[in-house]
């Protein structure tokens, strides 16, 4: 039996919402965007590293590539506002202005870290941020997501639930127990499907039978659209425009962004199922981070205006980094404490 042909993303996104050009930022906004993504990738570059030495153990799913979603839709949050994701998170923690120090030691299993050192890469919360986690079950975190949501309907304040989840996720059965409720009770849940086209390494093609994944919440009267994931000024633009309709009371909606990973599915991913080829092609042509770059040249923002920025990142994650292999690892009383039976 010959084997399967690996699948080509010959367009890896594009967004047939319309056919128009995505509202354009100002300079401090592209500034603020440019900043928070090289935050997450600098950071995910850097644990990539610490987990080569060995400093980070356990699973480990970097967000290098994906970084305009969870930035363009937190640039469209207001305070309250909750954030839920799976375990591909910590660039959702960083965006929510949860500090890298604490993100990094939970990854290296320090007692500074948010989970002090017992929950790692999968598992962190920050009730303070409104970050409610990092989930390691698939699929687990859309229930909960839409529970914020009811809690927020329940309270009558005009908070919104956005749930992270990605194309892999999207075929779990319980993630459309949750659409039925979410339809059905009009609760204010943006679903944000985050289509990187391979889930855990199979092409959504070959996986799903309706890869329009927009179109996953027809059956409950969820709207959706497709998104341009990566530019971070379609994820703001989109974003806007489903939150405005949960605020409004109208019910639940669905994103579909449509973005790439530029890593394995998680560290122990050799990515084979996909050729070096596309990945670059991807990079070069569509890497969120460069188009963002790209136009702030063109706006007049010298080079040495954007290294300083680059700079000030590496630093910042270069200081957590420092203090993830230098924090203590917990005490061994801690086996015991925060164990519910």
């Amino acid at each position: 039996m010959a084997a399967p042909k690996k699948a080509v993303a010959k367009e890896v996104v594009q967004d047939k919402t319309n056919g128009s050009a995505p509202p354009e930022f100002t300079r401090e906004q592209e500034l603020t965007a440019l900043r928070d993504m090289l935050l997450i990738r600098r950071f995910e570059e850097k644990a990539g590293q610490l987990y080569g030495m060995g400093a980070i153990g356990g699973f480990c799913h970097l967000y290098i590539g994906q970084e305009a979603v969870v930035v363009g839709m937190q640039m469209a949050l207001k305070e309250g506002d909750q954030v839920i994701t799976g375990y591909r998170d910590h660039g959702h923690m960083l965006a929510c202005g949860m500090d890298p120090k604490g993100v990094m030691a939970e990854l290296t299993g320090r007692r500074g870290g948010y989970s002090k050192g017992k929950g790692g890469s999968m598992h962190m919360f920050s009730k303070e941020k409104n970050f409610f986690g990092g989930h390691g079950i698939v699929g687990a975190q859309v229930s909960l997501g839409t529970g914020l949501a009811f809690a927020n309907h329940y309270r009558g304040n005009d908070c919104v639930s956005i749930t992270y989840f990605g194309d892999g996720a999207a075929n779990q059965g319980q993630v459309y127990e949750s659409f039925n409720m979410a339809g059905l009770w009009k609760l204010p849940v943006v679903y944000v499907i985050e289509n990187n086209r391979y889930a855990m390494g199979t092409a959504v093609t070959r996986a799903s039978a309706q890869s329009d994944f927009s179109k996953r919440g027809a059956s409950f009267d969820i709207p959706g659209r497709q998104v341009d994931g990566m530019d971070v000024r379609a994820v703001n633009a989109a974003g806007e425009e489903a939150i405005a309709w949960c605020r409004a009371g109208k019910g639940p909606y669905i994103l579909e962004m449509q973005t790439y990973r530029y890593r394995g599915h998680s560290m122990s991913d050799p990515a084979k199922y996909r050729t070096r080829e596309e990945v670059e092609k991807v990079r070069q042509d569509q890497d969120p981070i460069e188009q963002v770059r790209n136009r702030l040249l063109a706006g007049k923002v010298s080079e040495q205006e954007l290294k300083a920025i680059d700079a000030e990142v590496r630093e910042i994650v270069n200081a957590a980094a420092d203090f993830a292999q230098a924090d203590p690892e917990p005490d061994v009383a801690e086996l015991y404490t925060d164990v519910y039976r």
